[in-house]
């Protein structure tokens, strides 16, 4: 078990990691606000309510990252006065990630996109999911990228497992909720949510 945890890529040390004996690989748990990128042969795991995760990944390569995040975009801050919190939005979530897959060896020719999350989890909030799905779907638009694969919208939350050397993406959506939980952390925008009975069978995108 040990020799599957391989070092992380720099810059990335603070990301949970944790053997996944079910899958029987190392996980590493993306929380709002955060992204990870790996060479690894590990899965990058999240959980989305109204948030939006990104994967992106250069197959040929076998790097890959995923984001997690909790509002569109952020305006009036430049680049090299960012900082990790700023990753809480779109706009930032997305530089960083593809800046990161890129730095470490990736080819923006072979860059492939699959985006998951956006759904309306609480009836009572404005719509945050659908902000998050339109700037998604714009951003990939303007930036030329190739979106393989999504799966946005709808009442429920998703989780996600993501490897980042081959793009393939397993998804479960959470049906079963606690909903004064989803409540207060989707409020909160600063926690994953609880886990959750799944009712539904994986899909593989």
């Amino acid at each position: 078990m040990q020799a599957e945890f391989r070092s992380v890529l720099p810059s990335f040390e603070h990301i949970k990691r944790y053997w996944d004996s079910g899958r029987n690989h190392v996980v590493a748990k993306v929380l709002p606000g955060e992204f990870y990128v790996s060479k690894n042969n590990e899965l990058i795991s999240t959980v989305l309510g109204s948030c939006i995760a990104a994967c992106v990944y250069d197959e040929v390569l076998g790097i890959g990252g995923m984001n997690h995040f909790m509002l569109p975009i952020q305006k009036g801050v430049e680049l090299k006065s960012a900082h990790g919190l700023n990753c809480r939005y779109g706009n930032w979530a997305m530089e960083y990630l593809i800046n990161e897959v890129l730095k470490n060896g990736a080819s923006r020719h072979n860059l492939k996109i699959k985006l998951f999350g956006g759904g309306k989890i609480i009836s009572a909030m404005t719509d945050i999911g659908l902000g998050n799905i339109s700037f998604a779907t714009a951003y990939v638009k303007e930036e030329a990228l190739n979106l393989v694969a999504h799966d946005m919208g709808g009442p429920w939350p998703r989780k996600i497992f993501f490897h980042p050397q081959t793009g393939k993406v397993y998804m479960k959506k959470l049906k079963k909720l606690h909903n004064d939980t989803i409540e207060k952390r989707e409020v909160r925008y600063l926690q994953n949510l609880k886990k959750q009975e799944v009712v539904s069978n994986i899909e593989l995108f």
